[in-house]
């Protein structure tokens, strides 16, 4: 088996080197690393609304620079800083999964950064043959 990883030397907050790879693909599978608001090694500002778009942003420029898209997306996993954005949240994640919605986790959780939201996933498309 063959794997293949993305941004492994990525730096966070105050350009600090960061222990692990934004994504892994391995035969077919793609597992992304929890993504926040982070620009530039920052969170960027504001609430629950910039932060969602930027996280699924960079969520989504992860899945395509390894060739996948939200179609692509089996599984999801989201924690929320605060329970009260639930909906908004909801209405922001259905703009970018609405026509290809995959399993999802939804919990409260604190943060190891200064963020309103995290979100991983995992995607699978299947390999073509190399000729």
């Amino acid at each position: 088996m063959s794997m293949k990883r993305y941004g492994a030397e990525q730096t966070g907050a105050g350009g600090k080197p960061l222990p692990f790879a934004r994504a892994v693909e391995a035969n077919g599978w793609l597992h992304v690393s929890g993504q926040v608001a982070m620009e530039n090694g920052e969170i960027i500002e504001g609430g629950i609304i910039p932060q969602t778009h930027k996280t699924i942003g960079n969520l989504m420029a992860i899945l395509a620079e390894a060739g996948y898209g939200p179609e692509h997306v089996v599984r999801v996993g989201v924690w929320l800083d605060d329970p009260r954005d639930f909906w908004t949240f909801n209405k922001i994640y259905q703009s970018y999964f609405g026509e290809h919605p995959p399993a999802r986790a939804c919990v409260q959780a604190s943060m190891m950064v200064d963020c309103k939201v995290e979100i991983d996933c995992i995607a699978y498309r299947e390999k073509t043959a190399q000729v």
